[in-house]
C-alpha cells in the first residue's frame, strides 16, 4: 500500500501546469462553416500555389517560355493573398480559443506562418517590381524554393497541431 501511495503522490506532483488550466482541452474551431474549420479549408490554396510558383519557375528555366514566368507571377500573388486570408482566420482562432492559445506549439506555428507570408509577399512583390520575366532567374527561383521549403515546414507543423493535439477540430462531429 505504501508503494501505491508514493506513486499517487508522484503523479500528483507531476501535473503539467498548462494542461491543468480550465479550458486547455477546449480546442474546437470557433470559425467554421457547417462544422468545417475555415482555416483548414483556406490553407490548402496558398500551399498549392506556393508549390505551383516553384514549378512554374522551374518550367520557365527549362523551356524559356514566357507563359511560365507569367504563371509564376499569378501563382505567387494568389499564394500571398490567399495566405493572408488563411492567416487571418488562423489568427482569430488562436486569439479566441483558450486551448489553442495555451499551447506553445500553436504560437510556433503562428510565427513560422507569418514568416512564410513575408516570403510569399516578397516573392510576389519582387516579380511585380522587376518585371515577371526578368524576376525569375535567379532570385525569383530562389525565393520560390525558399517559400516551398517554408511551406513544407509550416504545413508539417500545422498538421502536427491537428493530428497530435486535435487543434481546430470538432469533437461532436456535427455538421
Amino acid at each position: 500500500m505504501a508503494l501505491d501511495e508514493q506513486k499517487a503522490q508522484i503523479e500528483d506532483a507531476l501535473v503539467d501546469p498548462i494542461s491543468a488550466q480550465p479550458h486547455f482541452h477546449r480546442t474546437e474551431s470557433k470559425i467554421a462553416v457547417a462544422g468545417h474549420p475555415v482555416h483548414a479549408m483556406l490553407v490548402a490554396f496558398p500551399v498549392a500555389l506556393a508549390m505551383c510558383t516553384l514549378g512554374a519557375d522551374a518550367f520557365y528555366w527549362w523551356t524559356g517560355d514566357i507563359f511560365w514566368a507569367r504563371a509564376a507571377l499569378w501563382a505567387s500573388g494568389m499564394a500571398f493573398l490567399l495566405g493572408v486570408l488563411a492567416g487571418m482566420s488562423g489568427t482569430v482562432e488562436l486569439l479566441l480559443v483558450a486551448g489553442i492559445r495555451a499551447r506553445a506549439a500553436s504560437w510556433t506555428h503562428f510565427i513560422i506562418a507569418v514568416m512564410l507570408l513575408s516570403i510569399l509577399g516578397a516573392n510576389w512583390g519582387y516579380r511585380l517590381t522587376s518585371g515577371y520575366e526578368q524576376a525569375v532567374l535567379p532570385w525569383g527561383l530562389l525565393l520560390s524554393a525558399f517559400a516551398a521549403a517554408f511551406t513544407a515546414i509550416t504545413g508539417w507543423h500545422g498538421g502536427k497541431l491537428v493530428f497530435d493535439y486535435q487543434i481546430g477540430t470538432s469533437s461532436t462531429g456535427n455538421g
